[in-house]
């Protein structure tokens, strides 16, 4: 009796050099090496977009006297470029010569790890670049008048009984602590929404085709 199609995928599928469906295996073949190549470049543009940025953040900064965002905001930039090359060295890693299947599966194990990376750093991140844009905005410029002081001696016109703490009034320091609370709660959904953003429509194609070989496998 001949076999039918579906017991022929699953044998091309389970025999990396099964002859008996070649141009199914080949197929799966190409869209494996497509997809994964796909997400490498896009992967490899977003590390060399935020170095860009890491970098021109400085000089932009210092122009609207805005440094001290500027400066803790490179940083931040530089340690996550410092991360995602990590990240990339395992994806360049990863085994081509393995059948699609698990050549598909070993890019899913890698996107997995890089995913909840990126959710843990996200909850620090976020609060920390609202940190730097509050400081930037609070000090101003390196060795000038620090606007947030004469921000300060302003209220304290209409407000003298505003309680200070540090010099600096103390419902703003509530609110910052609050904004830092919610973005760090926030930060790992903020981060998967920002992923998918940018790799969305890759991953989805990740999930449709690992389920497609995973139905003809069973």
């Amino acid at each position: 009796m001949e076999k039918s199609i579906e017991s022929i995928w699953k044998e091309g599928f389970l025999e990396n050099n099964a002859l008996i469906a070649p141009k199914i295996n080949d197929l799966y073949n190409q869209k494996s090496t497509h997809l994964v190549d796909k997400f490498r470049r896009m992967y490899r543009i977003n590390i060399n977009a935020i170095f860009i940025f890491a970098i021109l953040i400085l000089p932009f900064t210092y122009v609207t006297n805005m440094p001290y965002m500027g400066i803790p905001m490179s940083i931040a930039f530089i340690v996550i470029i410092i991360f995602s090359s990590k990240f990339k060295k395992k994806l360049d890693n990863i085994d081509a010569s393995q059948n699609s299947y698990q050549y598909l599966k070993s890019f899913n194990n890698w996107v997995q790890d890089m995913v909840a990376f990126n959710t843990k750093m996200s909850r620090y991140l976020y609060p920390f670049v609202f940190l730097s844009l509050a400081s930037g905005f609070w000090f101003g410029s390196i060795g000038d008048d620090v606007p947030g002081e004469e921000i300060v001696s302003r209220l304290l016109i209409d407000y003298p009984d505003m309680i200070l703490v540090f010099g600096i009034p103390l419902f703003v320091i509530i609110g910052a602590i609050c904004m830092v609370a919610l973005l760090a709660y926030f930060g790992g959904r903020i981060g998967m929404w920002d992923l998918n953003l940018v790799y969305g429509g890759i991953l989805k194609k990740l999930k449709g085709l690992l389920y497609e070989m995973d139905e003809l496998r069973a």
